[in-house]
């Protein structure tokens, strides 16, 4: 795993993707957990998103985690405010690990059922007789029509909802606490007010 690029700590530059990567796999994942729109049209991009979330979050933390041990004067297992910064960065991927199998959980369950807050009485598949008239002789056409997808209770539709948004919610407050965490750790007394 890459730490250095370009001569400089991987983790400052590898950061900027898991602050994107993880709000916005976050966000797609509740829109398309509580809005079917927008799951059809976000489709795979959601579990996607998640997965590049996922990928970047322990190779950025194994960035740190080297940053941390080469910072002079031992300062980065001293100092209060990098050790906190670099605890709570230890706790960011169980919440991405969420949000990544909640956005597959509700990308599969979209392809395979209608996951709706209308209830829906079960539809099988209609067989019609059709008589069709051609030059006075009559003739039966049978025609099938595909039954449309299985919606699931609208008690599980809002299970997987709830869910959704509680591993988003909480992979965000905790990417927000890492950074203030970070912030805090990198300005304090290096700025005159």
């Amino acid at each position: 795993m890459p730490v250095k690029i370009n001569g400089l700590p991987a983790h400052v530059l590898l950061i900027h993707v898991v602050v994107v990567f993880v709000p916005l796999a976050a966000l797609m994942l509740v829109a398309g957990a509580v809005w079917p729109a927008a799951r059809a049209k976000l489709g795979f991009l959601t579990p996607a998103s998640a997965l590049v979330a996922l990928i970047f979050v322990p190779i950025t933390t194994h960035a740190g985690k080297w940053l941390q041990d080469h910072l002079p004067s031992n300062i980065g297992h001293t100092n209060p405010q990098i050790v906190r910064h670099a605890h709570l960065g230890g706790e960011l991927l169980p919440w991405v690990v969420g949000i990544f199998v909640m956005s597959v959980v509700v990308w599969l369950l979209g392809l395979r059922y209608e996951l709706t807050w209308r209830p829906r009485p079960e539809q099988a598949a209609i067989d019609t007789a059709t008589e069709i008239s051609a030059g006075g002789t009559a003739t039966l056409e049978r025609t099938q029509r595909a039954a449309p997808r299985t919606a699931l209770p609208v008690w599980l539709t809002a299970v997987v909802a709830v869910v959704a948004i509680g591993v988003s919610v909480g992979g965000v407050v905790q990417l927000v606490r890492i950074g203030d965490a970070g912030a805090k750790a990198a300005w304090s007394g290096s700025t005159t007010g």
